[in-house]
């Protein structure tokens, strides 16, 4: 039993496990020794299927603003969302979008070669910011090339977590198995983010891929972890039955993607 020992685990590589090893990396300056875990490829996650666009304010000169956007996004909660979370990534996502457009994302563009917003369920101004119909699978190869630039990040591809190492109530490390071979894979570390996405897999009907079968969630919620709003499933309204292909003159996948 093979036994790998890091600073930081990151499990889950959509867009928030490549984005938080970017940053991570970032911040350590190379002297942290970062892995990212993914049960898949790491530019296959369920994020490339988000196609609809990422909320953000950009033009507050045009009647857009931060506060609206936090009222849109908690109207749409049907006031449930956590509001400081709410509010955190309102103010965030603006800079997120710029850094984008910095490490090469292809952002639609306005006849004035500014970045293209469009309007979008949920929001009371066109404020999706997007990349064809393909805005996931851009955000998340854009993440990827950029992942490419640290080289004391350590991807770990197709090797799926099965539990959390518990010593004393404090988290040290985990256990997984690598899909290729079969090994089973004992992980050391000082410190673990779940970016392991939801469960809608577990629903007969859904768009989701088959790949989002809630293990983060799980493994969490046997070491004891406490989990969070667990109620709140994201489904798409325009599926077609009883394939679940997504209906696509009715919308888009992924509205969620940053302001949900």
């Amino acid at each position: 039993m093979e036994i790998v020992t890091h600073d930081l685990i990151i499990l889950g590589a959509g867009l928030a496990g490549l984005r938080a090893a970017i940053e991570a990396a970032r911040v350590g300056q190379g002297k942290l020794d970062i892995a990212i875990i993914a049960k898949t490829q790491l530019v296959r996650p369920h994020s490339v299927c988000a196609e609809g666009g990422t909320g953000a304010v950009m033009r507050p000169e045009e009647g857009d603003s931060l506060e609206l956007h936090a009222w849109d996004t908690v109207k749409g909660s049907d006031l449930l969302a956590d509001q400081d979370a709410v509010e955190l990534f309102v103010q965030t996502i603006p800079q997120e979008i710029l850094q984008l457009e910095h490490w090469g994302i292809p952002w639609a563009r306005r006849g004035d070669g500014r970045i293209n917003q469009r309007p979008f369920g949920g929001h009371s101004f066109p404020r999706a910011v997007f990349a064809a119909d393909k805005t996931g699978f851009f955000e998340v190869h854009t993440l990827y090339d950029t992942l490419q630039k640290y080289p004391d990040i350590t991807k770990y591809e197709e090797c799926m977590a099965t539990s959390l190492l518990v010593e004393e109530g404090q988290y040290c490390g985990l256990t997984a198995i690598d899909l290729k071979s079969g090994e089973f894979l004992v992980f050391r570390s000082k410190a673990l983010i779940i970016a392991t996405g939801g469960a809608c897999r577990i629903y007969g009907f859904t768009t989701y891929s088959h790949t989002v079968t809630g293990d983060g969630m799980a493994i969490a919620y046997r070491a004891g972890l406490p989990v969070k709003d667990m109620e709140f499933v994201q489904f798409h309204p325009t599926g077609l039955v009883p394939s679940g292909i997504l209906n696509y003159r009715g919308g888009s996948r992924g509205r969620g993607i940053s302001d949900q």
